[in-house]
């Protein structure tokens, strides 16, 4: 009986509840403020879409905005991340701008090479006298730089001596043999004394026909890599000539540069070969002397790239009268290239990958890999040519929606 009745108390009370259901949670929904602003004057701020009050510009979501990350599907999310990347990453929009470009790049001085002049010896013989001691050394035009003997000029000699002391009406004859001690390097002055005193010179001074700093030039002409390293002007060792010794004809004996003038050696990336044009403005700064700048332009660019290194080399020629400049100091350019108008993004917001660049478009809450075209590299900043409107929304930085285990899939190249 007691069973019973607490069988009719639980139906009761079951029958009870259901006659009282609980009032239905009321879920209000907050509305998301979307704000919307234009590409080129961040200023602007409206809650609909619409145009640039300044510009005329169509308005285009701003981002960072809460609702974005709203909405976000399975599909969205089980994308792979070579193609399709789910991040909070920083978005920004392109900027069409124009703007001055220039090419900054690295190089070094060397010598002016159209100033270098080869003295070298016009008949076989042996120094006797040696007038320059040590390489770097400064001579000047008509300065005596070493006395030789040669018996093949000795002998030359001898034949004027004995024609005009014997047969002085054939002039021909005499005209000749001084013709023959001219082309072999003897002075006027040489070959009317030799008439005149009826001696030859047994040891014959040789003067210089260049001015400037003499360098070595034997080790060019011998056989050995570690004897040809010493033709490098950095290593400024005893000139290898020496008194005594028996040079060949034609044999190079000196170098003779003008240390006036020189050349600064620029290397270009290929990034920015298509906006390098003759007699380009150019700015020249040297770390070795803080505050030194030298303006030049672009008088030589060479048409092939340097073996094993991927750049172009320009020349840029420069005067040093003051003897300021040094060879092998290492220099930086800014090269002008005009002023050029196009759509340009950050080179953080890029990626190369050698055949393809890529950035992240922003398509609702994710990242999407697009491949794009590009331009001129302006210091941080490369220009967009195609793949890219002004309306898009991409990451600030490439790099940190990348995996570096798969390969970025682009639309047409899965």
């Amino acid at each position: 009986m007691k069973a019973i009745k607490m069988i009719a108390l639980a139906i009761i009370a079951v029958l009870s509840a259901c006659s009282n259901p609980k009032p239905a949670t009321v879920t209000v929904q907050a509305k998301n403020e979307v704000k919307y602003t234009c590409p080129m004057h961040p200023q602007i701020l409206e809650d609909h879409p619409g145009s640039c009050p300044i510009c005329g510009m169509t308005l285009v979501k701003k981002s960072g905005q809460a609702s974005e990350g709203a909405g976000i599907s399975l599909n969205t999310v089980l994308q792979p991340v070579n193609a399709s990347v789910v991040s909070a990453v920083k978005a920004i929009v392109p900027e069409q701008k124009e703007i001055p470009t220039a090419i900054l790049a690295d190089g070094y001085l060397d010598f002016d090479t159209r100033t270098f002049n080869n003295i070298a010896s016009r008949f076989s013989g042996r120094i006797e006298k040696l007038y320059i001691k040590y390489a770097f050394q400064e001579i000047h035009r008509g300065q005596r730089i070493f006395d030789i003997y040669s018996p093949e000029l000795v002998t030359a000699q001898q034949d004027l001596i004995f024609i005009g002391k014997n047969s002085p009406q054939e002039i021909s004859l005499v005209n000749a043999s001084k013709q023959k001690l001219l082309l072999l390097g003897m002075t006027d002055a040489q070959v009317s004394q030799i008439i005149k005193t009826g001696k030859p010179f047994y040891s014959l001074p040789v003067y210089s026909a260049y001015e400037g700093h003499v360098h070595d030039m034997p080790h060019s002409q011998m056989g050995s890599a570690d004897q040809k390293m010493a033709a490098d002007f950095s290593n400024n060792l005893p000139l290898a000539i020496k008194e005594g010794m028996y040079v060949e004809k034609g044999q190079n004996l000196f170098n003779v540069v003008n240390p006036h003038r020189l050349w600064a050696i620029i290397k270009i990336d290929q990034s920015a070969i298509a906006g390098l044009k003759l007699n380009q403005p150019v700015t020249i700064s040297l770390p070795d002397l803080p505050g030194k700048i030298i303006n030049g332009k672009v008088n030589f660019i060479e048409p092939v790239l340097q073996n094993r290194d991927k750049t172009t080399s320009i020349r840029v020629y420069l005067d040093n009268m003051d003897h300021e400049l040094k060879v092998n100091s290492l220099v930086k350019a800014e090269i002008l290239t005009g002023q050029t108008k196009g759509l340009w993004i950050p080179r953080s917001a890029l990626i190369n990958l050698g055949q393809t660049k890529i950035v992240w478009l922003k398509k609702s809450a994710a990242y999407q890999a697009r491949a794009v075209s590009t331009g001129l590299v302006n210091g941080a900043q490369i220009q967009i040519t195609k793949g890219l409107a002004i309306t898009d929304s991409l990451a600030a930085n490439a790099q940190y929606l990348t995996d570096s285990e798969s390969f970025i899939k682009t639309k047409g190249n899965e």
